[in-house]
């Protein structure tokens, strides 16, 4: 090979930032899903009160549909509303916590990169700070 390999070192940072990466995309579907979830129950929430409290109303479980008492199903409905709700919110704050390290992670493999791997230290012990601002 005429082309230099890259350091272990390098290699071993830029695949904890490719599992950063990967994680914020999953993270990301699955705040999607949650959202759309949340619209589609939100929907069904808003016609179910648009009926009369005489009318027979059904709600499906699996491939069946069971007659139900239509406060039960908003009752259910806003339920469902609600952990929609809480689960974005804890999605949203892994977010924040995935992109404030993927940024991290990029900060130190740019820093890495400037040294070079003379000055890059052990692995089995932690950087010496040269700044003095830190």
């Amino acid at each position: 090979m005429s082309s230099p390999q890259m350091p272990p070192w390098l290699q071993e940072q830029l695949m904890k930032l490719q599992q950063s990466q990967q994680s914020l995309q999953s993270l990301m579907t699955q705040k999607q899903h949650i959202e759309i979830e949340k619209a589609e129950t939100e929907k069904a929430l808003e016609e179910l009160k648009k009926v009369t409290d005489d009318d027979a109303v059904f709600k499906q479980a699996g491939t069946i549909l069971i007659k139900s008492k239509k406060q039960e199903l908003i009752d259910e409905l806003e339920e469902r509303i609600e952990m929609t709700k809480t689960r974005s919110t804890v999605l949203e704050k892994q977010e924040i916590r995935l992109k404030e390290t993927l940024k991290e992670q990029e900060a130190k493999i740019t820093e890495m990169m400037k040294g070079g791997p003379t000055n890059t230290p052990p692995s089995n012990t932690p950087p010496v700070e040269d700044n003095p601002r830190k």
